[in-house]
């Protein structure tokens, strides 16, 4: 049985064209690529390749200043915050919940929209493995050229379940009965037609957006197109936290805001969405909305809890009386 596409170069001893991430006593990172006959160089000194190759991953190193060195493979997670950028990145906090909470799974067929520099790209296609499929579609040809390189190097060559297209997903989409559709773009609302029509029922979409503004337009538009789910929005921060002795804190510094990520489901063609039942803020939805108002609301639970108390049900809550408290 052959390796996945990538699993040799993440294990065994460090090989020409590896990537090697070293740590300094201060815990700074330096990523190179090993090649034979060159040299590392730093203000501390300098080694050469040949030391590492062969050699197997948690190796120490020492320059010719007699610094130290610890060299291992990086992590996807170190590898994407240190890969040549024409966009910004997905930061690894955000590729993590897009992986659980889109549940990409093994064979998956998903359809990726805002390629950028391609760190997401990577993450998803460790995830479908060589028997998915990702569509990925990148409207600037430079962003895919930077993106076309950064997951190669990482796999160390072509990727069997990847297609990269150049041009806008509207225009270009033709992957049919997809499982995911994940949008990273300024203006996902206008990609939920296309999306709608290539996801297959119980299919996710999933978009990331960096505004409160671009999230709620968002939420709006796929409540308003007929065929997903009540969509689920959220944002994730993570904090580190410093380990001295008895000196454990969290860290003066976080990860914070990055980005929010909203969720839904595809409908089976024809099936309308199940009308809402929450209540919002009163005028939340202008002077026209015609929802239930708060007094109302407040006068079905009470009745709903008198008829679980006598053991009936109730169809129709009563009129609240005259001079009754809401």
């Amino acid at each position: 049985m052959s390796e996945p596409t990538g699993a040799t170069r993440r294990r065994g001893p460090f090989q020409v064209g590896d990537q090697v991430q070293l740590t300094d006593p201060k815990g700074r990172h330096y990523t190179f690529t090993l090649q034979a006959g060159n040299q590392f160089h730093t203000h501390k000194g300098a080694f050469p390749h040949d030391e590492l190759i062969g050699a197997p991953e948690g190796t120490v190193v020492r320059t010719t200043g007699n610094v130290p060195y610890l060299a291992l493979r990086p992590l996807l997670p170190d590898y994407v915050l240190s890969m040549p950028r024409g966009a910004a990145v997905i930061y690894p906090k955000d590729a993590g919940q897009i992986l659980a909470m889109a549940d990409i799974f093994a064979g998956a067929r998903v359809v990726e929209a805002g390629v950028g520099s391609g760190a997401l790209s990577t993450y998803l296609l460790r995830a479908v493995g060589d028997t998915g499929l990702l569509a990925s579609y990148e409207r600037r040809q430079d962003f895919a050229d930077i993106a076309k390189n950064n997951v190669e190097r990482y796999f160390g060559g072509p990727h069997p379940a990847w297609k990269l297209t150049v041009g806008d997903l509207q225009d270009n989409l033709v992957e049919a009965d997809v499982d995911r559709v994940i949008l990273d773009m300024l203006a996902p609302w206008e990609c939920l037609d296309v999306a709608s029509k290539a996801l297959v029922p119980g299919g996710l979409i999933c978009c990331y957006v960096a505004t409160t503004t671009q999230m709620s337009k968002t939420v709006e538009a796929l409540r308003d197109h007929g065929t997903f789910t009540e969509p689920q929005a959220w944002e994730t921060m993570v904090r580190t936290w410093h380990l001295e002795g008895l000196a454990v804190r969290p860290d003066h510094r976080m990860i914070g805001h990055t980005g929010f990520l909203l969720t839904s489901r595809r409908l089976a063609d024809g099936v309308e969405p199940p009308l809402r039942r929450r209540r919002p803020a009163k005028g939340a939805y202008g002077e026209e909305y015609d929802a239930a108002t708060p007094e109302q609301s407040l006068q079905e639970r009470a009745a709903a809890r008198a008829a679980a108390a006598r053991g009936t049900a109730v169809t129709e809550a009563p009129e609240p009386e005259s001079g009754q408290d809401s």
